[in-house]
């Protein structure tokens, strides 16, 4: 495909007004011309109050038109883009705000009350702070800026310990126009076109980074982009069906979500639309995958990247020939598996996954942590995986993760994936807790499906499961029920708040 044909979302929105660009969350249609006239009277109205190249515009908010405006505005104004998870206490907000030194910060009104108590305690000047952005608009020209610079992500990390960090890159010294052609592989290597009757759906909230880089990208291909404001499995098939979605991003959890609907749910909706299912942020069930791909056809694509960069690709017909790979190295990428020493492992050896360092990135602030995670051109996130003779990536957890239990590594996603396959467990966590001679045992907690009770019966069950499945010494030793998993809207398992309770007083050896 040659990238050249892309004129991106500006080109194309004056050139085809009456496009459809976006579905909002209620349903309201916009076109690209009424999108892009918005776009640039924000711009022009946020010059006025003095934001310039380099700018940081923080926004709070879930996903709506709002969110894609300010995205769109700032990748055409020179600015970095810094989004807030809205789930967030005062005190982490106030961090980002005064870490990122942010110019302007964006809050929709369901998070005023959140943005108030968190400008309070960073200190700052509630001056530059929006929830109503019709005074911004009000009196603009709607037309293009007179001087143009392509904006940047800058996107703060979970982290594991201590505050979040900054991923901040420099700003591009380019046209907004010309950086989409250079984004243009981001898309195409999933083998998604720039060609009208696409319609990307936006299923997580856009204050991850991938459902924002998708939806971003999706635009500048000229796609309807359909927004979901939280993930609802079913309003998900709907959704689909209605608007004839052909791309979207999900993750594991999402999966797992959707095939735990009732069968009659499930074959309600035509879905023969889609075409390109991308997944990544956790490790995938084989079996999970397989009761997928087995629903919706080929059509599923599995990449392995970070917020730093990435990365690796595998593509349906290639997974099922190498089921539980995340890939290989897409064009331009690299992938290499180090032990402990800095030296490759051999085919089949689990170490620490390093990926190329193709855009050069810092955590702000912080040139011990950038150090810390480079070794000779290439950086981790701290995942730990395999690779296999023909260079493909099995990924094994996350190294903050690994059970160790009588000095033998143990990886929770495996035992994990055995539980999900079980037709009574609705959602599942495996960690490590204290042992007084093998350090650490493995504990299960358990979200039983609706209706299922989470008693010493179903415990029982499940470790006879789990036995038939698993090598004994991956097995859990007990589990623990609960009602419902502690997952952000992103489906991402905060697991220290199940594992930290069992650990008070006491200090993990990793």
């Amino acid at each position: 495909m040659a990238h050249e044909s892309i004129r991106g979302f500006w080109l194309g929105a004056e050139a085809d007004p009456d496009r459809l660009a976006l579905v909002d969350v209620d349903g309201t249609a916009v076109s690209a011309g009424e999108l892009a006239r918005s776009v640039n009277q924000l711009i022009h109205g946020l010059h006025e109050r003095g934001l310039g190249d380099g700018s940081v515009v923080a926004v709070l908010a879930p996903n709506g038109r709002v969110v894609v405006e300010l995205l769109l505005a700032a990748m055409q104004a020179g600015w970095h883009y810094t989004p807030i998870n809205i789930h967030l206490r005062p005190g982490e907000v106030a961090h980002i705000l005064r870490d990122s030194g942010a110019a302007a910060f964006f809050a929709h009104e369901s998070t005023a009350g959140l943005a108030r108590e968190a400008l309070d305690e960073a200190g700052l000047d509630a001056a530059h702070c929006f929830v109503d952005l019709e005074p911004l608009r009000e009196g603009q020209p709607g037309g293009r800026p007179e001087e143009r610079l392509a904006g940047q992500f800058m996107q703060y990390t979970s982290g594991t310990t201590g505050r979040p960090k900054a991923v901040r890159r420099e700003l591009p010294p380019m046209d907004p126009d010309a950086m989409i052609t250079m984004l243009a592989p981001n898309l195409s290597r999933y083998d998604i076109e720039p060609r009208a009757g696409n319609v990307h759906l936006v299923t997580s909230p856009m204050y991850h980074m991938a459902p924002l880089a998708f939806s971003y990208l999706s635009a500048h291909f000229e796609h309807t982009v359909v927004l979901m404001e939280h993930w609802d499995p079913e309003l998900a098939l709907r959704l689909i069906e209605k608007h004839r979605v052909t791309t979207t991003h999900m993750v594991p959890t999402h999966f797992h979500r959707l095939t735990r609907l009732p069968a009659e749910v499930r074959n309600r909706h035509d879905l023969s639309s889609l075409r390109n299912v991308m997944h990544a942020a956790a490790p995938c069930p084989v079996e999970l995958k397989r009761e997928m791909l087995a629903w919706w056809g080929p059509v599923i694509y599995e990449y392995y990247g970070a917020t730093e960069g990435g990365g690796t690709l595998v593509k349906p017909e290639e997974w099922l020939e190498h089921p539980g790979t995340v890939g290989r190295p897409w064009a331009g990428a690299d992938v290499r598996v180090l032990d402990d020493d800095g030296n490759d492992c051999p085919p089949g050896t689990i170490g620490t996954v390093y990926m190329k360092l193709m855009v050069d990135f810092e955590y702000k602030d912080d040139p011990e942590k950038t150090r810390a995670g480079r070794r000779d051109g290439y950086f981790t996130v701290g995942d730990v995986g395999e690779l296999d003779e023909e260079g493909y990536l099995y990924l094994r957890d996350r190294k903050i993760d690994t059970i160790i239990s009588g000095g033998v590594n143990i990886y929770p996603a495996e035992t994990e994936a055995v539980l999900l396959a079980h037709p009574k467990v609705g959602d599942a966590a495996v960690f490590g807790i204290p042992h007084e001679d093998w350090g650490e045992e493995v504990k299960a907690v358990v979200e039983p499906v609706a209706g299922t009770d989470g008693d010493e019966t179903l415990a029982a069950e499940l470790l006879a499961h789990c036995r038939e499945k698993l090598a004994r010494f991956k097995c859990p030793r007990s589990v623990d029920f609960i009602d419902a998993m502690p997952r952000d809207p992103n489906g991402k398992l905060y697991k220290r708040r199940l594992r930290d309770p069992y650990w008070q007083g006491r200090e993990r050896s990793i």
